[in-house]
C-alpha cells in the first residue's frame, strides 16, 4: 500500500490507501472544526472565507485563513521534498515513513493542545492539523500518480461526475468502462470514507478531546510500520 508506486499499484492498493487515509483526513479535518470552528484540509472553503473577510474589512481574520492556505501548501512542498530525497536514495520505504511522520506529528500536537494555554495550542493545532492534511495529501497523491486524493473532496466529486457521464451506454468501448468502474469505486470509496471519518472524528473528540488526534496517530501508524516491515525483509 506504500511501497509501489505509480503504475506499479493495482486497484484494490490504490483502494486500500483511499479508504484507510481518507478515513483519518475526515477525522482529523471534523475534529478540528468541532475543537477549533476552522477545517485544516478544506482549502476552498478557507481561501472562499478569506476574500469574504478581506472585502469586508476583517483583515485580521482573513490573514488568518491564508495562513491554514500556506501551512498546507508548505506540507505538500515537505512531503515532495522528503519524498524526493528518499527515492533519490533509493529508499522503498520513504513513503511509509511520510505517513510515520504524520503520525508522530500529530502525536506532538496533540501533547502540545493538553498542555499549552488554550489561546496558544488553538493556533498553534490548526495551523500545524492544516500541515499535515497538505502532507498527506500530497503523499497519497504522489504514490497514485494522482489517483488518490484523500482530502480533496471537491476534486473526488469532479471525477464522480465526470465517471458516471462517461459511462453511459455507447459513450465508450468495453475495456474503457472496466477502468472508469475502477476509477468510480476508488473515488466513492474515499468520498464514503473521509464522510465517515468526519462523523467519527466529532464523536470521539465529544467524548475523549484531543486525545482523537492521538487515536488517527495511531491508526497512521498500524497502517506505516507494516509496509516497513516488508521493505526490511526484501519484499517490495
Amino acid at each position: 500500500m506504500l511501497i509501489h508506486a505509480g503504475d506499479d499499484r493495482s486497484v484494490s492498493i490504490d483502494l486500500a490507501l483511499a479508504v484507510w487515509l481518507a478515513l483519518v483526513a475526515g477525522a482529523v479535518n471534523a475534529a478540528g472544526f468541532r475543537a477549533l470552528g476552522y477545517f485544516s484540509a478544506n482549502m476552498t472553503g478557507n481561501v472562499s472565507t478569506a476574500t469574504d473577510l478581506l472585502a469586508l474589512g476583517r483583515f485580521g481574520t482573513a490573514i488568518w485563513f491564508l495562513l491554514l492556505l500556506l501551512a498546507f501548501v508548505f506540507g505538500a512542498f515537505a512531503s515532495g521534498v522528503l519524498i524526493d530525497v528518499g527515492q533519490r536514495r533509493r529508499l522503498h520505504g520513504i513513503y511509509a515513513l511520510s505517513i510515520l511522520l504524520e503520525a508522530a506529528l500529530l502525536i506532538v500536537l496533540t501533547i502540545l493542545d493538553m498542555v499549552w494555554a488554550a489561546a496558544m495550542s488553538e493556533h498553534l493545532m490548526m495551523i500545524g492539523l492544516s500541515f499535515l492534511m497538505g502532507l498527506q495529501n500530497a503523499a497519497s497523491t504522489k504514490i497514485s500518480d494522482g489517483r488518490v486524493r484523500t482530502s480533496h473532496v471537491s476534486g473526488i466529486a469532479t471525477d464522480l461526475g465526470l465517471e458516471l457521464a462517461a459511462l453511459l451506454p455507447g459513450a465508450r468501448d468495453a475495456e474503457a468502462r472496466q477502468v472508469l468502474r475502477s476509477r468510480l469505486l476508488l473515488h466513492v470509496a474515499t468520498l464514503c470514507s473521509f464522510f465517515a471519518g468526519g462523523i467519527a472524528g466529532v464523536l470521539g473528540y465529544e467524548r475523549i478531546g484531543p486525545m482523537v488526534f492521538a487515536l488517527a496517530a495511531a491508526l497512521l501508524i498500524v497502517i506505516a510500520v507494516p509496509e516497513l516491515r516488508k521493505v526490511y525483509r526484501g519484499g517490495r
